[in-house]
């Protein structure tokens, strides 16, 4: 038995080793571009074409894109809502268009939706009011023409606060439903 195993392993490790191989043109056919080491050839350096928003020189995405460029409606992620409300209101309709078309343009993107509250009522009501606030713009972004795939709703009810305070004013920035994309969460 243990001479098959050396056997086996001495076959494995020749079949994983090579020898280097020379390329050779067919024959009869002679290569007539001039190589690098000619007299008289030219150099360029090669020009890498951008690959999905990445810089090949660093390695990293560009700092400003269309969803983090202020001037683009895409910049703006947040929802408010009104005390106890969840559905979206007129005014941010647009917005979620806008994303919308985004995410159906670009299929392979993702996005989480995180439902908020302010700290008023009980955990178990918050994390159900903000489950409900991050489905209704799950759902009209599914509408719209994102696919299920892409979204995730989730809520964190009044766990994550945008402004501290007991206050209208603090509450007023707690109530909303933030559009997170791929690697933002």
């Amino acid at each position: 038995m243990r001479v098959i195993w050396t056997v086996l392993t001495v076959v494995t490790l020749a079949a994983c080793s090579s020898t280097p191989t020379q390329e050779q043109s067919p024959a009869g056919v002679e290569d007539r571009q001039p190589s690098a080491t000619q007299p008289g050839a030219q150099t360029q350096p090669v020009q890498r074409p951008p690959v999905a928003g990445v810089d090949l020189t660093t390695g990293k995405t560009p700092a400003r894109t269309v969803l983090t460029d202020p001037a683009s409606i895409l910049s703006k992620r947040s929802i408010y809502y009104d005390l106890d409300k969840y559905d979206i209101k007129d005014e941010y309709k647009s917005l979620v268009e806008a994303h919308a078309r985004y995410l159906r343009d670009n299929r392979t993107t993702r996005m989480l939706i995180q439902g908020n509250t302010d700290e008023r009522g009980s955990r178990e009501y918050n994390l159900a009011l903000g489950q409900r606030r991050s489905e209704g713009v799950k759902r009209m972004l599914l509408l719209l023409g994102a696919t299920e795939a892409q979204v995730e709703a989730v809520s964190l009810g009044e766990e994550k606060p945008k402004a501290a305070g007991s206050n209208e004013a603090a509450w007023a920035q707690n109530r909303r439903s933030d559009m997170l994309y791929g690697g933002e969460y």
